[in-house]
């Protein structure tokens, strides 16, 4: 059983320690059931983030396949992270030298339940290796949906961030944002960026749940958040980079696009310092 002090209790560094900025983007497209047709459109956005100066493109979870409502063609398009979609990911890192973070669907291994696949989010790095591979933890069986049907979860004990520039960037995914634990974890582990790709399903209410949450993640951990969400139909769109005060830094529509925003270690220190709430924690968080 993982067992995370608070800060307070620990010395746990809160992340304030050391300087450091990074420009950073999150695209929002449409992804579909082609999955080569995926990949060129996201490399298309890469593109563009990278010339607009980002080192750090988010894109949405399911950008390799996505469907409105999971079933079996998502099995039928699953691939190993060796597998072509993957290997073209860390190929558009390499080819613009970004870090590029998109949701795939991945095989299960041989001791795996058979049927079941992983919904997988991919770091690549800018020398085309992984940065860090996050599978999802809380699947989505809500609001008529059954993700447990034909995912498997991802294990507790992953805790994947990876760093640039001095900045440690944590990944969850999507329905993860409904449980803050795992990202009080992240930020106990020294994250200061969320990074959250999503296929926020439309519906009524759907688009203020995902802004307020995405605000009071920022908030209540004193850390950046940069969501990618699908655009429409499939997604909500409001794909956005959240500061650590809740401010919103710059937010998307429902249509495609590319949003931008500078992290500086510089200013979270100072929020960090006005706000000390991590280090005035008095829980801790068990892994079960």
């Amino acid at each position: 059983m993982a067992v995370h002090e608070p800060a307070a209790a620990t010395g746990l560094p809160t992340g304030t320690e050391a300087a450091g900025s990074v420009d950073m983007a999150v695209v929002q497209f449409d992804p579909y059931t082609d999955t080569v047709a995926n990949l060129t459109a996201l490399r298309a956005k890469v593109k563009s983030a990278s010339e607009l100066g980002a080192k750090v493109v988010v894109a949405p979870e399911y950008s390799m396949f996505a469907t409105k409502r999971l079933d079996e063609r998502v099995l039928a398009a699953a691939e190993p992270l060796t597998g072509p979609f993957v290997t073209g990911l860390r190929g558009i890192a390499a080819e613009f030298g970004v870090y590029v973070v998109a949701g795939v669907v991945e095989t299960g291994g041989p001791d795996e339940p058979a049927g079941q696949v992983y919904n997988t989010l991919v770091a690549a790095s800018p020398d085309a290796e992984f940065a860090a591979v996050y599978r999802k933890v809380h699947l989505y069986d809500a609001f008529g949906s059954r993700e447990s049907d034909l995912l498997i979860a991802g294990p507790l004990e992953q805790s994947q961030t990876f760093t640039v520039d001095g900045v440690v960037f944590g990944m969850q995914t999507c329905f993860d944002l409904r449980f803050p634990e795992g990202i009080r974890r992240l930020a106990a582990a020294g994250a200061h960026v969320l990074l959250l790709p999503a296929q926020w399903i439309p519906g009524p209410g759907k688009v203020d749940q995902w802004t307020t949450l995405l605000r009071a993640r920022a908030i209540e951990n004193t850390m950046y958040v940069a969501a990618a969400d699908q655009a429409a139909p499939r997604g909500s769109g409001t794909s956005m980079i959240v500061s650590p005060t809740g401010a919103v830094l710059a937010e998307l529509g429902d249509q495609p696009g590319i949003a931008t925003a500078h992290v500086d270690l510089r200013h979270l220190a100072e929020v960090r310092a006005t706000n000390p709430s991590l280090a005035l924690r008095r829980y801790t968080i068990r892994g079960e």
